[in-house]
Parts: C-alpha cells; sequence; structure tokens
C-alpha cells in the first residue's frame, strides 16, 4: 500500500473508529452504526494497522484510547462533521435547508420569536432548530450553524457579525421604590442589588461610571435574566437590565426604572458564525433578516 493511500483510510473504517471513541465500546458503537461488534471490531482492527498505530488499548472486555487515539479521535470527529456539513450544503439548493441556532433565552423569548414568524415567511424552505446557549462553546463539537451571542467579537475561529447594543438601567418593583426611595447612586448602594452571572461586572460598571465606588456587598446572583427580571418584580432588590427586554414589565407597572442613568459599554449582540460555516445558505438568510430587524426597530 503507498503512504498516500494510508493517509487516506475508507470513512467505513473512520466511522466504526470514531462511534467506538465516543461510546468507549465496541457494542455500543455497533448499536449506533447498526452494524455487528464484530464488524466495528475489524474495521478499527484495519485502521489500526493501515496505521500501524495502536489506537485502543484491550483491557479484558473494555476498551480504553491510547494517547495517540486520544488525539485522532478528536482531529477524526470534526473531520466527520465537516464533511457532513458539506454535504448538507452541496445536497440543499442555495434557499433550503437547515438552520441550527444557539440563541440567549430572554433575547430569544423577548426580541426573537415575536419577530421570526416573517423569516419563516420570507423563507420557507429553511428548517430552524433552536437550542439556548448562555455562553460561548466550541463549535466543533456542537452541530450548530450559528449563535446569537451577548458580549465581544471574541469567539476563536468564528466570524461575528454586530446586531445591536444595549442600555441597561436600575429597575426595581413599584413596592420596593416605595420602601426605599434610593434617589441617587450612593443611597442605592446600600440596597441589595440583584446580579447577573453573565455579566457580573455590570454593577461595578454602572457605579464606576456614576462616580462612586461599587459596593462590596450586592446581592442574589441568577443565571437567566428572565428570572432575574421577575425576582425584581418580587421586590427582590435591584436590578440592571436592558430597557427593550422587560418593556412588557415596565408598561404593565410591574417595574419602574430608578434612574435614567444608563449602563453603556462596548459589549452588544452579535451573530456568531463558524468561518467555514459563514457562506452556509440559511446562516447567510439569516443574517441579512436579522440586520434589517435590527434597521427597522
Amino acid at each position: 500500500m503507498s503512504y498516500q493511500r494510508r493517509l487516506l483510510p475508507s470513512t467505513s473504517m473512520l466511522r466504526a473508529f470514531d462511534a467506538a471513541a465516543r461510546c468507549g465500546s465496541f457494542t455500543v458503537a455497533a448499536d449506533e452504526l447498526k452494524l455487528t461488534q464484530g464488524a466495528i471490531s475489524r474495521q478499527v482492527c484495519a485502521l489500526e494497522n493501515q496505521l500501524e498505530v495502536a489506537l485502543f488499548r484491550r483491557v479484558g472486555k473494555t476498551i480504553q484510547l491510547t494517547d495517540a487515539g486520544k488525539v485522532y479521535a478528536q482531529e477524526i470527529h470534526r473531520a466527520l462533521q465537516a464533511i457532513r456539513n458539506a454535504s448538507l450544503t452541496a445536497m440543499t439548493s442555495p434557499r433550503t435547508g437547515s438552520l441550527n441556532l444557539a440563541i440567549l433565552p430572554t433575547f430569544g423569548t423577548r426580541w426573537l420569536m415575536p419577530r421570526f414568524p416573517s423569516f419563516l415567511e420570507q423563507n420557507p424552505d429553511i428548517t430552524v432548530n433552536f437550542v439556548t446557549r448562555l455562553s460561548p462553546f466550541d463549535f466543533r463539537s456542537e452541530n450548530l450553524h450559528a449563535a446569537i451571542h451577548y458580549g465581544s467579537p471574541d469567539w476563536p475561529d468564528t466570524q461575528s457579525t454586530f446586531l445591536m447594543g444595549e442600555e441597561a438601567f436600575p429597575v426595581c418593583s413599584p413596592k420596593f421604590m416605595r420602601e426605599h426611595s434610593p434617589h441617587s447612586p450612593e443611597q442605592l448602594a446600600e440596597l441589595p442589588l440583584l446580579q447577573l452571572s453573565s455579566r457580573a461586572k455590570a454593577w461595578d460598571n454602572w457605579f464606576q461610571s456614576s462616580g462612586i465606588a461599587p459596593p462590596r456587598a450586592q446581592g442574589m446572583v441568577f443565571e437567566q435574566m428572565s428570572i432575574i427580571a421577575q425576582a425584581a418584580v418580587a421586590g427582590l432588590g435591584a436590578a440592571l437590565l436592558p430597557r427593550f427586554l422587560i418593556q412588557s414589565e415596565l408598561e404593565r407597572g410591574e417595574l419602574v426604572v430608578i434612574t435614567d442613568r444608563p449602563l453603556q459599554d462596548s459589549l452588544g449582540y452579535y451573530l456568531v458564525t463558524p468561518v467555514e460555516k459563514s457562506d452556509y445558505a440559511p446562516v447567510v438568510a439569516l443574517r441579512t433578516w436579522l440586520l434589517k430587524m435590527v434597521e427597522q426597530q
């Protein structure tokens, strides 16, 4: 066998190895691929013979990746995923296909979903699947085409398209306002301040921009903006929230703005895509539509 041929194992060998590496078992890998355990074992052995490298240690009835196998498994998994994505792109026409999108929960429910019917009307042949993600992740290990992210455009190996910034204001319930009357930053610093875990420095930055030192003691920490908004409605403290995501609570009088002094920073909402998927037709359609929606708001 020529050296070049040795470097290009068959996809059947690679799929068997990838499944066995992920499952940690030839038997489970066989169930996943609808093959026999013997077929998986033969494919993996053939791959090891072709590469002349031991990829697994056989320990009794179990298998363990060797050091070389661990490195190879990561690269092969990424390569197989890239082949799947390329095949999907080739199989779809320019305006069809699947779009797997990660969204921020509150941004998704409060801003994106009310507008999304127009995207589906304009792109009826695109099937959109949503998952929620609160922080950056490794696109290489997830079957996702894009994500809507709040932060900085510093996500490795991706292309970021700026959508919008935000201005966050201190808000609280009317009852909390009546009981505490926080009419200045100094008075507000003495009260329970609800915090969002993904924006741990927001209150510190707001107080610094107001010219006073941030208080040492603040308050409860929440993971999602929708929950911290409800905590503020319940009177548990003051929250620093973007007005456009709590408009319904403000209109219903469940929350009031304590001061019109906003927090402004360099962060923003971005559509983030892996570089290799940035030209995928459904991603292009989503990017175009999002920019239009931002312009119209």
